[in-house]
């Protein structure tokens, strides 16, 4: 008998699990609340983990050719490096991260989801979950699943919600890629915690177009009005104070609209299991983007969940393994993400000053090289390795 499942949410999460049961045989259907699904956002790197995921659902490739190779994350404050990791402290040959636009990456995820048969219906708000089903905003129920799956992120009314965002988020761009910048580095500059830009390439979007970059500023919530209501050309010029060579990516601004806030909260649930509902990505774990794991993180909840479905033929039995196989590795994450996030999004001018004075030195003395580069390549807590997979992400060369 063929089981069904029914996904909230056509996101990474959502997206890369439809595709992996579909090829299981079930019967897999997602609902989205927008008339053409579509992503938010600017630019995400892909760590060695997640491509892993990526390459299990057959567009590992096609991800890595629209994208742009990562060799280190770099950043300064004033003159002093206060972030300088490099993959290559993995060695010579271990795998890099590889930056994408999220409108590239949906693209890939979305076309390969319908090819595997993945029944996609836009236009269903969902807003509650009982028995199997879901509760549409119109006040509709969907028919019944054996299984529903919440990837609807860290907002999802499926979910609990985080009580407090952090007190930072970031305004975001994608812009036109300009000379002056690393092409193969995550770029950033800093003054004290408080302010952040950050410069990503972030490759093609397959339309044909030209390379792309990610444009970062780190923005407080509750200095959003003002930010809006201030000329936009005075917001530039503080960018450009802090970040001269960013000029020319400034340029391609040409109001506020043309920037997106995004904010972000910590938050990790219990269990992904609640009611009759089963978490992926946000929805389960969310977390400030210092790391930059997200998008790996819902990647590696997708193929946990696909994998225990495929070895245990009994439903509740497959979704204990599930919340084994993950909950390690989140709570890690989650765990050095609060650590970290106040050493570069934050008030406190003591942290900044420890960051930039020890920051540099420290990092440069074994093991720290390849402590930090195992940290930002998803691989503290071996997540493939437990899910039985070790085989790449971990510890082979890019192909």
């Amino acid at each position: 008998m063929t089981r069904s499942v029914g996904i909230a949410g056509c996101g990474v999460a959502g997206l890369a699990l439809a595709t992996l049961l579909r090829a299981q045989g079930w019967r897999v259907v997602i609902f989205d609340k927008l008339e053409k699904p579509a992503p938010i956002g600017s630019g995400l790197i892909l760590q060695p983990v997640g491509l892993h995921v990526l390459d299990a659902l057959g567009v590992g490739d096609g991800v890595r050719a629209l994208g742009a190779r990562i060799e280190r994350l770099f950043g300064l404050s004033g003159t002093r490096v206060v972030l300088d990791v490099r993959y290559d402290a993995l060695g010579a040959r271990a795998p890099r991260g590889f930056a994408v636009h999220r409108g590239a990456l949906f693209e890939v995820l979305y076309d390969r989801a319908v090819a595997a048969g993945v029944e996609i219906v836009s236009r269903r708000e969902v807003v509650a979950a009982c028995a199997g089903r879901f509760v549409f905003a119109d006040g509709a129920e969907s028919a019944r699943f054996d299984l529903i799956v919440d990837a609807l992120g860290m907002r999802s009314p499926l979910s609990t919600q985080p009580r407090l965002n952090l007190p930072y988020g970031a305004l975001w761009a994608s812009l036109d890629w300009v000379s002056g910048f690393d092409p193969a580095a995550l770029e950033q500059r800093y003054q004290a915690a408080r302010k952040m830009a950050g410069v990503l390439p972030i490759g093609r979007l397959s339309d044909g177009g030209g390379d792309k970059a990610a444009f970062f500023w780190s923005l407080r919530h509750d200095a959003r009005e003002a930010w809006r209501g201030a000329s936009i050309d005075a917001w530039k010029d503080e960018a450009r104070a802090l970040w001269p060579a960013t000029a020319p990516l400034l340029d391609q601004i040409a109001s506020h609209d043309d920037l997106v806030f995004a904010a972000y909260a910590h938050r990790t649930l219990a269990s992904p299991l609640s009611r009759d509902v089963v978490h992926v990505g946000d929805s389960w774990h969310c977390t400030s983007p210092q790391l930059g794991q997200g998008a790996n993180m819902a990647l590696l909840d997708a193929y946990a969940l696909a994998l225990s479905f495929d070895r245990q033929g009994d439903l509740t039995t497959a979704l204990a393994e599930y919340e084994r196989l993950r909950l390690w590795h989140i709570r890690l994450y989650q765990s050095a993400s609060w650590l970290f996030t106040p050493a570069y999004q934050s008030d406190s001018g003591a942290i900044a000053w420890l960051r930039d004075r020890l920051a540099a030195p420290v990092s440069r003395l074994w093991p720290a090289p390849q402590t930090l580069a195992a940290l930002v390549a998803g691989q503290w807590g071996w997540p493939l390795g437990a899910m039985g997979d070790g085989r790449a992400g971990e510890n082979t060369a890019d192909s």
